[in-house]
């Protein structure tokens, strides 16, 4: 399993071996082991989410209150997908940064976000099928999300592919409308919660 950290402080790329053979393939997008020496600390699971998805379609940019925060391991298993991480927490040195990583069903690398940063995707194809670990379940309290479309954020969509949004999230505000608000995550928060679940391993 390969390992690199992205521009966006806190998120990873995965990228596993992929073993074909005449029946098809065989890969292990999540290794628990290659995990623990990338993050620290091991991926509570407390959620598995699938989403299907038609052509341009955009999800995010999604995120939660932190702590508790939401942390999310990504990977395509059918189609492509642009995922794209976003550095919400106030006070962070990647505040604003954004990093970006095609994944798809040919490859399987996969994106760990830790808690307090903003996901977003599109699909790049008809019935891309992206499978997401969640470290919370859904808490529809707590969840929150910027505009993808954020002109000053400015994410790296395809000019060649129409948007597809929710009402929710083509109604959401700007980084600086959600920062203004406070409703953006704090860095030492996140880096405290960080902390914690570093040294429950210890």
């Amino acid at each position: 399993m390969d390992v690199r950290e992205l521009a966006v402080r806190d998120a990873y790329e995965f990228i596993p071996p992929v073993f074909p053979d005449q029946r098809g393939f065989f890969v292990a997008p999540y290794q628990e082991s290659a995990f623990l020496d990338a993050v620290g600390h091991r991926l509570t699971v407390a959620q598995t989410n699938n989403t299907v998805s038609r052509r341009g379609t955009v999800r995010g940019v999604h995120y939660k209150d932190t702590p508790p925060g939401q942390a999310k391991y990504v990977y395509c298993a059918r189609g492509a997908l642009l995922d794209v991480a976003v550095d919400l927490r106030v006070g962070s040195p990647t505040f604003g940064r954004w990093d970006v990583v095609r994944l798809d069903s040919e490859t399987l690398n996969c994106v760990y976000l830790a808690e307090g940063l903003g996901h977003a995707v599109m699909a790049l194809e008809d019935d891309t099928v992206m499978t997401y670990l969640c470290s919370t379940a859904y808490e529809p309290s707590i969840e929150r999300g910027i505009t993808p479309l954020d002109p000053e954020l400015g994410l790296p969509w395809p000019s060649d592919v129409e948007p597809v949004l929710s009402d929710k999230d083509a109604d959401a505000p700007t980084l600086v409308q959600a920062r203004e608000a406070g409703l953006l995550p704090r860095y030492e928060d996140c880096v405290a919660h960080y902390e914690r679940l570093r040294k429950a391993e210890a």
